[in-house]
């Protein structure tokens, strides 16, 4: 495994060539796990297969589960009334193969609610191209079209996936072709899931972890698997849940190149989470090469300082002036989609707030500095 100064396409090339069944990727947000995503499915479909509108599902060989994979899922908010509000659905051959030729509806709405709330109920169109929600409990009026939360809507977007892939796997494990019930999937050969835990708290996190961990391991076939995720919780339950593994670390460089080192043990003992948060903070502030992706990384590792000593909230450990610090991190650490909303580089007051911020954490709460 090439692990110093490359490519993403390299990294996609090295994980093509490995031959384990699942390959489990750690990686900070806004280090390049999503383009990584991408870079390999180019890769193994460099031509029609990579375009979800153009061909059938028969032709594809590899499944992914991205941003983007999110985004054919879009809000119409009724904005004129109020009343009509609805998730509408870019219909493709992923889509169209699981409600369309699998009826898949059904199962689609029992993993939403096994992993939201059973009385919060989808309910589709007759050509499965919008999805109203409403909340329906015993006697009661239901509830009608309300807006999900962006927590729930990466659930039901999940289920969508999730359903495919427990089919996949199924028709997949009939070990001659000619006895599938389909001939549809016979080319697959990747599962790509790129971080499906956005917005998920960590009891739904968990139970996500567990559901795929255990779809996995009843994969029989030739099927071969690759997970990225920036989230150590979920990391850890598919690290102890399945065996047939390899697992890294993926690390962007100050050049712009990438190193993907393997790790041998969980988050905590393989990288030292918080640890590195802490090194990768304090050498960008030395070379004075904070970037935006740097204001998330100290996010993270305030509520990861949180989370051990207690703090509900991880703001509670910012210094005095809380809310104009909140303000700036929450700023720095959203996921516009607005390219005009996109900060640049960072201004020299804002690189020195992160390390006022770092300093702040590491003098005030217990960690151990050098004498």
């Amino acid at each position: 495994m090439r692990n110093m100064g490359v490519s993403l396409t390299d990294i996609a090339q090295d994980l093509k060539d490995n031959d384990k069944k699942v390959q489990l990727i750690y990686a900070f947000n806004g280090v390049g796990k999503t383009r990584l995503s991408k870079a390999f499915r180019l890769l193994v479909a460099p031509k029609n297969d990579t375009d979800i509108e153009q061909t059938g599902l028969a032709s594809k060989k590899i499944l992914y589960y991205n941003a983007f994979t999110e985004d054919l899922f879009y809000w119409d908010n009724d904005l004129q009334n109020d009343v009509d509000i609805k998730l509408k659905i870019h219909s493709n051959s992923f889509t169209g193969w699981v409600f369309g030729e699998q009826g898949q509806d059904q199962n689609v709405i029992d993993y939403f609610q096994h992993y939201t709330n059973k009385a919060l109920t989808p309910r589709f169109n007759s050509n499965f191209t919008e999805v109203t929600f409403s909340y329906e409990q015993g006697n009661d009026a239901p509830t009608q079209n309300v807006k999900i939360s962006k927590g729930e809507e990466s659930c039901f977007v999940w289920s969508v996936f999730y359903s495919l892939l427990k089919q996949v796997i199924e028709v997949l494990n009939v070990a001659e072709p000619t006895e599938r019930e389909t001939d549809q999937l016979n080319q697959l050969e990747y599962v790509f899931i790129d971080d499906p835990v956005t917005s998920l708290d960590d009891n739904h996190l968990i139970q996500l972890a567990v559901d795929l961990a255990q779809l996995i391991k009843l994969s029989e076939s030739e099927l071969k698997f690759i997970i990225t995720t920036h989230n150590p919780i979920f990391y850890n339950v598919l690290h102890n849940e399945i065996n047939k593994k390899a697992c890294y670390m993926l690390d962007r460089q100050e050049d712009g190149t990438f190193e993907l080192q393997e790790k041998n043990g969980d988050s905590n003992k393989s990288f030292s989470y918080h640890l590195h948060l802490k090194n990768t903070l304090e050498e960008a502030i030395e070379n004075n090469q904070v970037q935006k992706y740097h204001f998330t990384l100290l996010r993270n590792l305030y509520e990861k300082t949180a989370s051990f000593l207690g703090f509900p909230k991880w703001s509670e450990l910012l210094p005095d002036n809380k809310e104009s610090y909140y303000n700036r991190i929450i700023q720095f650490t959203s996921h516009s989609t607005l390219a005009s909303e996109s900060a640049a580089e960072p201004s020299p007051q804002e690189k020195q707030t992160v390390k006022l911020l770092l300093d702040h954490l590491i003098s005030n709460y217990s960690f151990w500095k050098e004498a």
